[in-house]
């Protein structure tokens, strides 16, 4: 189920508004065929693999990350049929599917042609599915937090200069991180300011670059805007990946609207710069525990990188 879950990640975000799905097809021990959401959600990871994989298929095991859908559409059948068609002895389900087109009839369907189908309940892949069931759970996309820090937290010298706090390799992963995002967000003051590019500029991943979005109550040429963070629901993204101002980022913190958050933390000291957060109504130190899980942690060159989920 995990490299079923990585595999998905090649669909994201393109599959958007479709969840971005992945699937192994796996017989006496080799995977014989993957497969996964293509550009604007067909055709569907099962679908993909299953053509691949053809009459051997056949008393095989599939791994998918997500309930096959099970509900008729006009853009190509329903994987629960083309599953049960296929016959493989057991389709292993990493997470059940919210879609109340679906929920627990792709499973019921499977188990009526006679296949094993379980529910493995797989947290690979429910986040790698996040922002599809953020979507579809709380009607906004699932959005991540980046801060870029020196060790004593400050996101730019007292001038507000910020170019660059952290080395190459570290801008190099975060244009990867924004690769994966519909949408890329910043503040009114840190456009007006920076006039950033909000793209993405690793070789072959150009396409690849978010709508952008400002938080701001003024007009942005370039971008489209929001006047409050609780307007997220209106952006046509299941990945937001905010990124500059520390009102910002303090604004999304208040709101409790960040569900992972993402820090570059460079070896060097400014002393007297701006801090990276601004008070966001913690009302005491024990409000503070038990929120972030941390979930991954890498060295960039001489930086770190962490990142941890919100416990919800």
């Amino acid at each position: 189920m995990a490299a079923a879950a990585r595999l998905a990640l090649r669909a994201r975000p393109a599959s958007n508004p479709n969840p971005g799905v992945g699937c192994l097809i796996v017989k006496q021990g080799r995977v014989i065929a993957r497969g996964w959401t293509q550009a604007r959600g067909r055709p569907h990871a099962e679908a993909m693999a299953l053509e691949l994989a053809g009459d051997d298929a056949r008393g095989a095991d599939v791994f998918v990350t997500l309930e096959p859908c099970a509900h008729v559409s006009q853009r190509g059948p329903a994987c629960a049929d083309l599953l049960a068609a296929a016959a493989p002895a057991r389709v292993i389900v990493g997470a059940s599917d919210p879609d109340p087109r679906t929920a627990g009839k792709g499973i019921e369907r499977l188990r009526a042609a006679g296949i094993e189908a379980i529910l493995a309940q797989d947290p690979h892949s429910a986040d790698s599915l996040s922002g599809y069931l953020t979507r579809a759970r709380r009607d906004r996309p699932h959005v991540t937090l980046k801060l870029a820090l020196s060790l004593d937290g400050c996101i730019a010298m007292a001038d507000g200069s910020s170019q660059w706090i952290t080395g190459e390799a570290a801008r190099a992963h975060v244009h990867s991180r924004r690769a994966l995002a519909d949408a890329i967000l910043v503040g009114g003051g840190t456009w007006r300011a920076d006039t950033p590019r909000l793209d993405v500029r690793l070789p072959g991943l150009e396409t690849r670059s978010p709508q952008r979005w400002v938080l701001t109550s003024q007009e942005a040429p370039g971008a489209r805007t929001i006047a409050a963070p609780a307007e997220i629901a209106r952006i046509p993204a299941q990945y937001l990946y905010v990124e500059g101002g520390a009102r910002t980022a303090a604004s999304f913190l208040e709101a409790d609207l960040v569900d992972r958050l993402e820090i570059y933390r460079a070896p060097i000291l400014i002393g007297g710069g701006i801090p990276a957060l601004p008070d966001f109504g913690l009302g005491e130190l024990a409000q503070a525990h038990g929120r972030w899980q941390p979930v991954e942690r890498r060295n960039l060159g001489p930086d770190t990188f962490e990142a941890f989920a919100r416990t919800r």
